[in-house]
């Protein structure tokens, strides 16, 4: 689409145009108006007199609603073009857009405007993989609107286009003829709204009575909302606070409420793939949010557990207890051509339930919640030993039951090439890889708590506890390279340690599965050269055989993977290395406006002096935005003990000062304050007077300007 594409979204709904407001999807384009995994839109084209438009500039005026400067080609600097349009479009359900051209000239000018409009209703599966469609196509001119339509079998889709009286409507779009008088103007509103006709739902029809402004103003205020329950972020450090006010909106763009949640929300994994409920993705975002937007944490738990497996099918790779990886609506998943409904096939999710269930309680002192999940977080814990063990060696493992479309590595790196030895082989399966034994250790731990002091359990808490510790004992033992100082990447089918040095090592500090006399050499390497590029800590080390700076999972930089890592950091009492794995990172935000992307290249800093972008990266994605809320938490040292926030501040060098106020928890509202090698803790106080004002005003940037892109 030539310059990068323009995104606005609200909740699973959201447009991807070129940058003057048109759609022209191709067949594997992740262009279009998408809605519940269907491309509801393929086809936008605004022409005057038959003739595309120019692009001025667009104004990102929100991250649902953008506007389009755009005028005719003049052929020739030294000719002014005689008229100008803009386009403003906002996002729900659909969307709603405004088109107003302005005649400058002191002449009546006469236009014939046009609106070409299509939807292929490709599933999104079928985008990203380029499958034909099945079922069939049709198109109906309705009184003042165009429906355009796909069926198969009892799926249907519909997109339902209506315009101001005065459009002539055909199948392929709307046309004005449009005379305006010298220096005035003409402006037309179009609603585009997504059907899915056979969900039950009733027929959906555009309203012509929206006020656009005041449907602006209540998606302001909702923000407003948002924004007035998060921590105030003051001091001297200015490209982190606009880092962060960056993350707040962006999380609350990815907010997505499935049926079952009703009216509460949890973050959506990432756009444009990813604009649904991923398991692991929910649970890593609400963990980095916990002490921001902690209502997030609630949400995912409580659907997480409506959907937790209960039986063994080999399509879905579920088992009882399991948690989802991934839940999809689209035809293919309908017509079970796909196994995403949901879809388990991940290998650390479910242990992950239960480490954010304890996390959250902590936070909050929500002991209702842990209560009412005890059966669930127990299910989860059962499933470790019993479905998760696939080895019969007391590590939890994974190979897919589906071998068409389920998924091949069942880990966070989830690419098919992200596990290997050293010098480039690939092992067998199952595979047992480093960072899902930490897990498994921290949800047998947590999860102990949870028993003695919410489950009245106290025999099964000592049970876990003592499985805990042998996990521990056995893991030191067989992942340890002894010559190499690190820990395996994974093992091999076969007992065989898979020798790749790699960043997963950094989660086994954040699950505290490493014995104390090995965390020196773990953190060691994870800021060494080979795998700490100055922006962050690779995925995997330069050396090894599949090392590419700019592979997916072998050796890209993901802000996600390096928040968890400082965070283990702080664990083990590296607070200096944290700090500067959260430098690299938070420097990095600079050079993407504050909006950190899933990956970039893991280029030497001194080689590229900026983060080299990488091409197919996820943005807003959830993880991704909610590191730099983790590596604040890291800085700060923010740790819930008790009804009491500990804060245990080390930043880094030359930073100067960051104040943290009001930060939301069991104890109320906390404040944290840090300074640049302070190395003194200093509990926070509760305060009781608002701070959400000035956050708004400090925000205004952030989401009422967030981006302004000339092209001329």
């Amino acid at each position: 689409m030539g310059d990068d594409p323009v995104r606005i979204l609200d909740g699973n709904t959201f447009v991807v145009s070129d940058t003057s407001g048109d759609i022209s999807a191709s067949a594997t384009e992740p262009a279009g108006l998408f809605s519940f995994d269907t491309r509801f839109l393929s086809c936008w084209e605004l022409t005057v007199n038959g003739q595309r438009l120019n692009v001025l500039s667009t104004d990102d005026v929100h991250y649902f609603e953008t506007r389009f400067f755009l005028v005719p080609g003049t052929g020739t600097v030294y000719v002014d073009a005689k008229f100008s349009v803009i386009r403003q479009r906002s996002i729900a359900r659909g969307f709603h857009e405004q088109i107003r051209i302005l005649n400058h000239d002191e002449h009546p000018v006469e236009l014939a405007v046009r609106i070409g409009a299509g939807s292929d209703f490709a599933d999104l599966f079928e985008v990203k993989d380029a499958l034909a469609k099945r079922g069939k196509y049709y198109t109906r001119v309705e009184r003042g609107s165009l429906r355009l339509g796909y069926e198969r079998a009892g799926f249907r889709r519909e997109t339902l286009i209506s315009a101001s009286p005065d459009a002539v409507i055909d199948d392929h779009g709307l046309s004005y003829a449009v005379r305006i008088e010298p220096h005035e103007s003409w402006t037309t509103e179009l609603d585009v709204v997504a059907a899915m006709p056979d969900s039950g739902g009733t027929e959906l029809v555009p309203r012509r009575d929206r006020d656009p402004q005041r449907a602006s103003a209540e998606m302001l205020a909702g923000l407003d909302r948002w924004f007035g329950a998060a921590p105030v972020l003051e001091g001297d450090w200015d490209s982190l606070r606009m880092t962060y006010l960056r993350s707040l909106v962006d999380l609350a763009a990815l907010r997505f409420s499935p049926a079952i949640a009703g009216d509460d929300s949890l973050p959506a994994a990432g756009l444009p793939w990813f604009m649904t409920m991923f398991g692991r993705d929910s649970i890593f975002t609400s963990l980095q949010a916990l002490p921001f937007v902690p209502e997030l944490a609630a949400t995912t738990l409580r659907v997480l557990a409506d959907w937790q497996g209960t039986a063994v099918d080999d399509f879905r790779d579920e088992d009882p207890g399991r948690i989802l990886h991934e839940l999809r609506y689209g035809e293919l998943t309908a017509f079970e051509e796909r196994p995403h409904s949901p879809y388990y096939g991940n290998a650390d999710a479910t242990a992950l339930f239960v480490v954010l269930l304890d996390e959250y309680e902590r936070w909050s002192g929500n002991a209702k919640l842990v209560r009412d999940l005890e059966y669930e977080a127990r299910a989860a814990l059962r499933w470790i030993d019993e479905y998760g063990d696939l080895m019969g060696n007391g590590y939890v493992s994974y190979q897919r039951r589906n071998e068409q479309t389920g998924l091949e590595n069942q880990c966070w790196k989830d690419s098919w090439d992200s596990i290997s030895y050293r010098d480039g082989r690939l092992p067998g399966f199952p595979r047992a890889t480093c960072e899902l034994q930490g897990y498994a250790y921290d949800a047998k731990v947590r999860g102990a708590r949870l028993a003695r002091e919410f489950w009245r359990d106290p025999a099964y808490a000592a049970a876990l506890e003592q499985e805990a510790a042998d996990l521990k004992t056995r893991f030191n033992r067989d992942f340890w390279i002894e010559d190499g100082q690190y820990y395996a990447l994974a093992l091999d089918c076969d007992g065989s340690r898979v020798d790749a040095l790699s960043s997963n090592i950094g989660h086994l500090l954040w699950s505290r599965i490493v014995d104390d006399a090995k965390a020196k050499a773990v953190v060691g390497h994870l800021v060494g050269p080979r795998l700490f590029s100055g922006w962050g800590v690779r995925t995997l080390a330069e050396g090894a055989s599949r090392y590419n700076p700019i592979g997916y999972h072998v050796g890209t930089v993901w802000p996600f993977d390096n928040s968890f890592i400082a965070w283990g950091m702080r664990n083990y009492g590296f607070a200096e290395e944290a700090a500067r794995v959260a430098a690299g990172i938070l420097d990095a935000a600079q050079f993407f406006a504050g909006r950190l992307p899933e990956a970039f290249g893991g280029y030497e800093r001194a080689l590229t002096r900026y983060p080299v972008q990488f091409p197919t990266a996820c943005s807003p994605q959830a993880w991704s935005t909610g590191a730099p809320l983790l590596l604040l938490r890291t800085m700060l040292g923010l740790n819930p003990i008790g009804e009491q926030l500990v804060v245990d501040p080390l930043l880094p060098a030359g930073r100067g000062r960051i104040e943290l106020l009001d930060i939301p928890g069991r104890w109320g509202r906390i404040d944290a304050f840090g300074r640049s090698r302070d190395h003194v803790s200093r509990a926070g106080r509760v305060r009781r007077e608002s701070h959400v004002p000035r956050l708004l005003r400090a925000a205004g940037a952030g989401y009422e300007e967030t981006s302004h892109k000339s092209h001329r």
